[in-house]
């Protein structure tokens, strides 16, 4: 008798698998390609999970942080990033758009680096990093963002050391990563 109840168990189970279709399985991987090619509606944003995209504000300034004055430092495509230098730090960071001018900015501020070097790709332990590999990066560095949302409604943020920046904490507010 029990025999025959699991039998007609597993075939109940197996037959709603069955009757429910493509409804339950999971998307598979490229099914929104074609999200590249068309802009995020005005408010679905913050409907779609927002993707991050860290960009490392000191490598792509350079040298030009030696000289005062407002210098541009990265492009995505119709956006153009601008950072205010005086006295050898960052005063602030703008971001403008082709067609509509200036785009709000967000600033952030985080122990953990965000921006990767290009060198570092990939997932590597802890174990494996050598403690003179990090480089400048010492316990305790505090990273400043400066970041804004493109027309895809993704984040685009630029990550600066703390002591780079003329007033870090001046509204800055913690960045939470989502993981």
């Amino acid at each position: 008798m029990v025999r025959i109840a699991r039998f007609f168990i597993g075939a109940l189970a197996a037959l709603s698998l069955v009757a429910t279709g493509n409804d339950v399985l999971a998307q598979g991987k490229g099914k929104d390609k074609d999200r590249t090619e068309q802009p995020a509606a005005k408010g679905k944003a913050g409907k779609e999970k927002v993707k991050h995209h860290h960009h490392d504000g000191k490598s792509l300034l350079g040298d030009k942080i030696k000289q005062n004055g407002r210098h541009k430092f990265h492009e995505n495509g119709k956006f153009s990033a601008f950072a205010d230098v005086k006295g050898g730090k960052i005063a602030g960071v703008t971001v403008q758009h082709a067609d509509r001018g200036n785009v709000p900015v967000k600033k952030y501020k985080t122990n953990r680096k965000m921006a990767a070097a290009p060198a570092m790709s990939g997932i590597r332990p802890v174990s494996f990093i050598l403690a003179q590999a990090t480089g400048t990066q010492y316990l305790g560095q505090t990273w400043i963002g400066y970041s804004y949302i493109d027309d895809y409604g993704d984040e685009v943020i630029y990550w600066f050391p703390y002591d780079m920046i003329l007033d870090a904490d001046t509204g800055a507010i913690e960045y939470i990563p989502a993981d």
